[in-house]
């Protein structure tokens, strides 16, 4: 996704350095192995299960401050508000993982060595920048995620709403969100890997001039960079969490049930 997201337009007379999704994936398993494909997912996996409880903590923390009962059947609109709120709380976990892993990835592509994996990375970059330049990024990142998980949360509860929940039900309402979740999320998550990979300097505006760049040089459709990478991912990956949080409350529910 990330080396998609951030290949250099080819010249005149060049062709791209990946024709597509499956072209990607081909070029790095023969180049790199397996390997290749997880490269930089120690500093996201790493962050995961933090992240997850978070992410869902925020969410119920956003429906609480809405209910004047705790019975209170809310809106769709207030679901999405809730689910916005747990973008922000993610948002703290997730900028550092992702300024790494895009950094990691974009290394192995252009063959360099700077970064002897995740925590080297961070160490050079707080070296360099401090703190802000770990957080590089957090902005955009907090501009995918939150819509993206207001989108992510109103559509399970919605879907979660109009049937009996079930695992195969859980399974494709989980995965179904996770689709309309990232359809929000990709084009702030396209400039977020630009900016986050970019040299110091070169976009003084922010988002706003990896923006106009994108659209000088590539077009709208640069905006979409990723997409079926992106989706192939999202709907199994999302489904599996969504089946894990309905499990482990339904544990939880019958171990301590006033909790």
């Amino acid at each position: 996704q990330v080396r998609l997201q951030t290949q250099p337009k080819p010249q005149p007379g060049q062709l791209p350095l990946y024709s597509g999704t499956f072209d990607c994936f081909r070029k790095t398993l023969v180049g790199e192995g397996v390997r290749g494909l997880y490269r930089g997912m120690a500093a996201p996996i790493i962050g995961v299960t933090p992240m997850f409880a978070v992410c869902f903590f925020g969410f119920g923390l956003g429906k609480r401050l809405q209910q004047r009962k705790p019975d209170d059947v809310l809106t769709y609109p207030q679901l999405f508000a809730a689910g916005m709120l747990s973008g922000v709380f993610t948002t703290v976990i997730m900028a550092p993982g992702e300024r790494i892993k895009c950094l990691l990835q974009i290394q192995a592509a252009t063959g360099e060595t700077k970064y002897n994996g995740s925590l080297d990375c961070a160490k050079q970059l707080y070296r360099e920048a401090g703190i802000r330049g770990v957080y590089k990024g957090t902005v955009l990142t907090l501009m995918r995620d939150v819509p993206a998980s207001g989108m992510y949360f109103m559509t399970y509860e919605w879907l979660k709403n109009v049937s009996d929940l079930s695992a195969p039900r859980i399974l494709f309402a989980g995965g179904l969100a996770g689709i309309f979740n990232w359809a929000v999320a990709i084009p702030p998550d396209v400039l977020k890997s630009r900016f986050q990979t970019a040299p110091p300097g070169k976009y003084a505006n922010g988002f706003r001039d990896v923006l106009r760049e994108l659209i000088r040089e590539e077009g709208v459709a640069s905006l979409y960079k990723g997409f079926t990478a992106v989706m192939i991912r999202a709907f199994p990956a999302n489904a599996a969490c969504f089946l894990g949080f309905e499990v482990a409350m339904k544990f939880l529910n019958w171990i301590a049930p006033g909790l």
